[in-house]
């Protein structure tokens, strides 16, 4: 036995050194014979005693137990992370398709519906019975300079692309046609249908004329599109397609996407919109996309809009003057372009405060020879239609051009302080807030801007006493125009803006006021014959103030715009 134990002891020995997975094999072969091996038996884990809690800490106060992180955990945590990135990102989208939709039903539809209503009452009125006909000559006159200067390409091409955001009824088609060099193609977008509508029937009596006896038929193809360029992308419009879009224009992973290499358009133009685009950060990156995407490298913007200096100069001094006890609503003179505020303004012919002196003087016809740089004037005399197109309304004018008459501003209802709930004078607790003050408000006898004390798509914000808007989306006006405009707009803050636009790779050229762009470019040879030719200045000097046909109150009103040109890297 002795013996029997000596031969088996050393095997159990060595089988217990064994690794684990060999111990295992040996303990199942020894229960399938039914011997008992006390080395392979495991004796249970003991059971570890609990840490003594002290008197100044209970059961609740100790850390969780640390789990033991898994193979692939740090991964599955990356991936987790992502995910929930990409959710935040599609939020961000959904809330931003969201604030377009609201716009599209509430802002888009009220812009639209008012341009849509605009009439058409002629040539011949716009002429002699308006009352801002100098005002209308002199916004014509500033478009066709801007169309002058910055229209051909530093290189030349062969076949000028032009594309008009905002083209309203075709009232720069003449313009185009007078260009330095004529565009090949021209396609309008608009969101108005019926001023669509009219744009193509203007053009189609403009083909009509030009087949006629001793006619040059026109070099230049016009297409029209119903589109909101700012909420939809243009890529949605076929020739726009077919031209060529970039759809990555812009700012993208922190750097700014280059252009495309071929294709595209060598100007987009936006005259009297691009405000609109500022009701929301969304539609105002939307409408910078377009433009960007639209542009070949090397391509100009440039347009006209509300000149934010002057309304900041406006509130900031209404404001003050109302912290002192002055009448809120006392009629503001804005500054001329560079004038500083407190300065006392030398010049007292640009003084609105003083009787406007009467503008009767009629508009000059120009001289057979020069009718090629006159616009505004038809190919041939030809009688006025019912509706308003055809030869007596190529005169032009923008649609969107705020001096355009309009019987639908009488219809349009104001969306003024006092009808939100948040401006109804009263807090939460019942006490009363400076929402109860009428809204802050200067003008003239021929337009008004109107401010509502509080701003609810500025987050519900006061009017700024700095006259800073911050934040620069959201700060909404309502601008009325004898004759013309009665509906909301909305601050486009200038340095804000230019700094958007580089990020969509959009370089800054050219910024004047009006005031400033008539006394700089009225001076060059063929612009100022232009003006004569427009109606803008008489070609004696002996008419007007000082040969200007454009009275003090249209010019005070004109002060509000300012002219641009950016250039796309």
């Amino acid at each position: 036995m002795s013996g029997s134990a000596e031969s088996t002891r050393p095997s159990n020995i060595t089988e217990a050194r064994q690794p684990a997975r060999k111990r295992a094999r040996v303990s199942n072969h020894s229960s399938r014979n039914s011997t008992p091996n006390a080395y392979a038996r495991r004796s249970p884990p003991r059971e570890r005693a609990p840490r003594p809690i002290s008197d100044d800490e209970d059961e609740e106060s100790r850390s969780p137990p640390r789990k033991l992180k898994r193979p692939g955990a740090g991964a599955r945590i990356g991936l987790a992370d992502r995910a929930a990135a990409e959710a935040a990102r599609k939020r961000r989208e959904e809330e931003q398709r969201s604030a377009v939709n609201e716009r599209q039903t509430g802002g888009v539809e009220l812009v639209a519906s008012h341009y849509n209503a605009v009439p058409e009452r002629g040539r011949e009125w716009r002429k002699t019975d308006s009352q801002i006909k100098g005002l209308r000559s002199l916004n014509n006159w500033i478009k066709s300079t801007l169309i002058q200067k910055f229209s051909r390409p530093d290189i030349p091409v062969q076949q000028l692309c032009v594309l008009d955001m905002a083209c309203g009824k075709g009232g720069d088609l003449g313009k185009w046609e007078k260009a330095p060099q004529v565009p090949a193609l021209y396609v309008g977008c608009d969101i108005a249908a019926v001023s669509v509508d009219q744009a193509k029937q203007r053009w189609e009596e403009t083909l009509r004329r030009s087949r006629g006896r001793n006619r040059r038929p026109l070099d230049m193809h016009a297409e029209f599109y119903v589109h909101d360029a700012f909420g939809k992308p243009l890529s949605d419009v076929p020739r726009v397609r077919e031209v060529g879009f970039n759809p990555h224009a812009g700012p993208g992973s922190g750097v700014i996407q280059g252009g495309m290499m071929t294709g595209g358009f060598d100007v987009v133009s936006m005259m009297f919109a691009l405000h609109y685009s500022y009701e929301s950060e969304p539609l105002a990156r939307g409408m910078l996309k377009n433009v960007a995407g639209a542009l070949k490298k090397g391509g100009r913007f440039f347009g006209v809009m509300p000149n934010s200096d002057i309304i900041s100069a406006s509130v900031k001094r209404l404001l003050q003057a109302e912290s002192t006890g002055q009448t809120p609503n006392e009629r503001a003179k804005p500054l001329k372009d560079g004038q500083e505020e407190g300065e006392v303004e030398e010049d007292d012919e640009w003084d609105p405060e003083k009787p406007a002196e009467p503008n009767d003087a009629t508009i000059r016809p120009s001289d057979d020879g020069e009718d090629d740089w006159d616009p505004e004037k038809p190919s041939e005399p030809a009688a006025s239609t019912t509706n308003g197109v055809g030869p007596d309304a190529d005169d032009g004018e923008d649609d969107w051009d705020p001096e355009k008459p309009s019987e639908a501003a009488a219809t349009l209802q104001h969306t003024d302080a006092n009808t939100s709930p948040q401006q109804n004078g009263t807090t939460s607790s019942g006490t009363a807030s400076k929402t109860d003050l009428p809204p802050l408000e200067w003008g003239n006898r021929i337009y008004t801007v109107r401010f509502p004390r509080n701003q609810p798509l500025a987050n519900n914000l006061p009017l700024p006493k700095d006259g800073i808007f911050r934040p620069p989306y959201g700060w909404r006006y309502h601008y009325q125009l004898e004759e013309a405009v009665d509906v909301p707009e909305f601050v486009v803050p200038w340095e804000g803006f230019r700094a958007l636009a580089e990020e969509y790779g959009l370089e800054l050229m050219y910024k004047k006021g009006f005031r400033e762009v008539f006394e700089d470019e009225s001076g060059d040879r063929e612009l100022g014959m232009l003006a004569e030719r427009m109606g803008v200045m008489s070609r004696d000097r002996s008419e007007g103030r000082g040969g200007l046909l454009v009275g003090e109150e249209e010019m005070e009103a004109s002060s509000l715009y300012l002219a641009f040109c950016f250039y796309k890297t």
